[in-house]
C-alpha cells in the first residue's frame, strides 16, 4: 500500500507549489489511472512516490517505509518507467541479467513471454532496436520484477496501434492481488478498460479521487441525440455520435456503463463533478 498524507512540493527554485496537501491511499490489486494537464504535477508525483524527491511537507510510505529514506525492502519491490530513457549498447540478455539482480522477485520467463508478446525475439542489441521497441523492452522487464509497487508514465508514448493492444493484455495478465500500478498518461482511450480507480490532479490540487465502482454507481455515461431533455445531465460534450453525456443515474432504472475517462477528465476540470 502506498499512503500519501498532507504532501506538500515545490520545487527550490519555484515559489509556487505543485502540489498541496495531497492525501492518497493507494491499495493493492488496483490499477490506478493518475490523469491531468501538461504542467500539472503528474511526473513529479510519479518521482515522490518512488523516493527521486523528497515533500517539502508531509510525508509518503511503501508499506509504511517513508520512501525518502531508500531503504532496501521499498526499492526492491518498486520500479518506475520513465517517459523518457536511454539503455545500455550491450546485449538484452546481459542487461536483464544484471538488472535483475537487484529484485528478487525478479522472473525471467515472465520477461520473455513479454517479449514474445510484443513480438520481440532472440538477444538482440539494446540500441538496435527502435524507440517503440525499447519501450516494449522496459515495459516488459518492469512486469517480470513483479515488484509490488509499479509507476508508469505514458507507458504507451512510441507504442504503435497493435503493439497498444499487447501493452493492455501482458498488464492485466501480469496484475496480482498484491500489486499497485499507477498509469499517468494523456492517452486515456489507450488504458481505460485497464484502470480501476482514477485521479485527476489540476494545478496543485487534487480534484477527483473515484473508482470505475463509485463513477458507475452515481453516473452513466452515453450518447444522446441532441434535444433530448438534459434535466439530469452533469455535462456534455458534442461528438459525431450525438452528445456525448454524463448524467445522474437512476438506480432504479438506469444499467451500469462504462466510464468515458475522456468525458469525465472534461467534466472534472471544468468543475462540474
Amino acid at each position: 500500500m502506498i499512503q500519501i498524507e498532507n504532501m506538500t512540493f515545490a520545487y527550490a527554485k519555484s515559489r509556487e507549489n505543485i502540489h498541496t496537501k495531497i492525501s492518497l491511499t493507494l491499495t493493492e490489486n488496483k490499477i490506478y489511472g493518475l490523469l491531468g494537464k501538461n504542467g500539472t504535477g503528474k511526473s513529479t508525483l510519479l518521482y515522490l512516490i518512488a523516493g527521486l524527491l523528497k515533500p517539502t511537507d508531509g510525508r509518503i510510505t511503501a508499506d509504511s517505509i517513508p520512501t525518502t529514506e531508500r531503504r532496501q525492502a521499498v526499492l526492491e519491490d518498486m520500479f518506475i518507467i520513465n517517459e523518457e530513457f536511454s539503455l545500455p549498447q550491450i546485449k538484452l540478455s546481459e542487461w536483464s541479467k544484471s538488472l535483475g539482480s537487484f529484485y528478487p522477485k525478479y522472473d525471467e520467463e515472465i520477461f520473455r513471454n513479454c517479449l514474445s508478446e510484443f513480438e520481440i525475439k532472440g538477444d538482440p542489441i539494446l540500441t538496435s532496436l527502435s524507440m517503440g521497441q525499447q519501450k516494449k523492452v522496459i515495459i516488459s522487464f518492469a512486469l517480470a520484477t513483479n515488484v509490488r509497487h509499479l509507476l508508469m508514465d505514458e507507458p504507451t508514448n512510441g507504442l504503435d496501434i497493435p503493439s497498444k493492444a499487447q501493452f493492455r493484455k501482458v498488464v492485466s495478465t501480469a496484475m496480482n492481488e498484491e500489486r499497485v500500478i499507477i498509469i499517468s498518461t494523456h492517452q486515456v482511450h489507450d488504458v481505460e478498460l485497464l484502470l480501476d480507480h482514477i485521479i485527476i490532479i489540476d494545478r496543485d490540487r487534487l480534484i477527483l479521487n473515484a473508482s470505475n465502482e463509485e463513477l458507475t454507481r452515481k453516473y452513466t455515461f452515453e450518447y444522446r441525440i441532441p434535444g433530448t431533455p438534459v434535466n439530469d445531465v452533469i455535462y456534455q460534450d458534442p461528438s459525431l455520435q450525438g452528445n456525448a453525456t454524463i448524467a445522474f443515474r437512476n438506480p432504479t432504472n438506469d444499467k451500469d456503463t462504462n466510464v468515458n475517462i475522456e468525458l469525465l477528465f472534461n467534466a472534472a476540470i471544468n468543475g462540474k463533478i
